[in-house]
């Protein structure tokens, strides 16, 4: 019997002809849920006995369920996509389970899904829209974002993706990242300043972070009372990054202008308050899901388990390398670097 892969992502399993020929080339079976929806921990549960490797969407990889997979044979967990914040990565990497992500394959769409939010606020597109096809006439001035100030939070990928854009828009941009070398915002005359001056300074303020123990509610009332209240939000990273209660405050109280918003704590959004507001713009985490990256990110999950297996070591995409020398040993190929 060839050995099996999970797949997870129910977005992407319309697209069988960016990860199927991959994994059937590399000898691999392809195991489907019987619904097309994020799988449950049981559901999982269920699915991953007798399978090597998962191609994973959102479902819930938590330590319960990793252990379990690794006991039944369960080898990699290849995220389709830059986030890899619903796997346990510390118990993936405790049994022996290597996490990879597809990096590179949606920052592009998440930079162009950040200007249309600022856009979308900027010239009121929603409420012209609406009132448009109510048949009222709504002509008014709107506001330009050229000689704007965004400040970028993340300067990684997909922070410096969407500074280009903002450049192209005769935006001023500022960044904060202290993580970063700064040859890029040097090269496209970008000050590099602290979180603080980036809040007091910007007329909109986009997020570009991970989730991590340092971000998680990174924005919140004392964060936001740093901002102009003339500023904006946005944000397509991750809905942690932004304590909500704490916004949604801000927004009602018009503390803050507006905000865009891409990501929540808790998805999909039912009946939460910020459904309530008229100064915010909604979208159901479709930054980065795009038809030309869900293609790639599927795709280089594929390709990462098809290289392990294969013997080689996609370092670029593994989350966990400390799992490698445990990898290596259980391997009949030596190891070597994705050609």
């Amino acid at each position: 019997m060839p050995p099996r892969v999970l797949f997870g992502p129910a977005p992407m399993r319309d697209i069988p002809h960016c990860y199927e020929p991959v994994l059937a080339a590399a000898g691999f079976e392809l195991v489907y849920p019987a619904a097309a929806r994020q799988m449950t921990e049981d559901e999982l549960l269920a699915l991953l006995p007798g399978c090597a490797a998962s191609l994973a969407g959102s479902e819930p990889y938590t330590r319960r369920v990793i252990a379990a997979g690794a006991a039944a044979g369960l080898k990699v967990i290849a995220r389709a996509g830059v986030g890899y914040d619903g796997v346990d990565v510390p118990a993936a990497t405790d049994h022996g389970v290597i996490v990879t992500y597809a990096p590179g394959s949606n920052h592009e769409a998440v930079a162009e899904h950040a200007l249309l939010l600022i856009l979308g606020l900027a010239k009121s597109v929603i409420t012209q829209h609406a009132d448009t096809k109510a048949g009222k006439w709504p002509r008014k001035a709107q506001h330009p974002i050229r000689e704007k100030t965004l400040g970028i939070i993340g300067l990684g990928r997909t922070g410096r993706a969407t500074a280009l854009r903002a450049l192209a828009f005769r935006m001023n941009v500022v960044a904060c990242d202290p993580y970063v070398d700064g040859e890029f915002a040097k090269r496209h005359g970008i000050p590099l300043v602290s979180l603080d001056e980036v809040l007091a300074w910007s007329d909109y303020v986009s997020l570009h972070v991970p989730l991590t123990a340092e971000t998680r509610h990174l924005i919140r009332a004392e964060t936001i009372g740093k901002m102009k209240p003339t500023a904006t939000l946005i944000n397509t990273s991750r809905g942690e990054v932004v304590h909500e209660a704490d916004l949604y405050d801000a927004l009602k109280s018009k503390r803050l202008a507006a905000a865009g918003l891409d990501v929540f704590e808790h998805e999909p959004l039912r009946d939460h308050p910020f459904q309530t507001l008229d100064n915010v713009l909604l979208t159901a985490h479709t930054a980065g899901v795009d038809f030309r990256s869900r293609e790639d990110m599927v795709n280089f999950a594929a390709r990462g388990i098809a290289a392990l297996f294969a013997g080689r070591w996609p370092s670029e995409w593994v989350v966990n390398p400390e799992v490698r020398e445990r990898w290596a040993a259980g391997m009949s190929k030596s190891v070597g670097p994705v050609g």
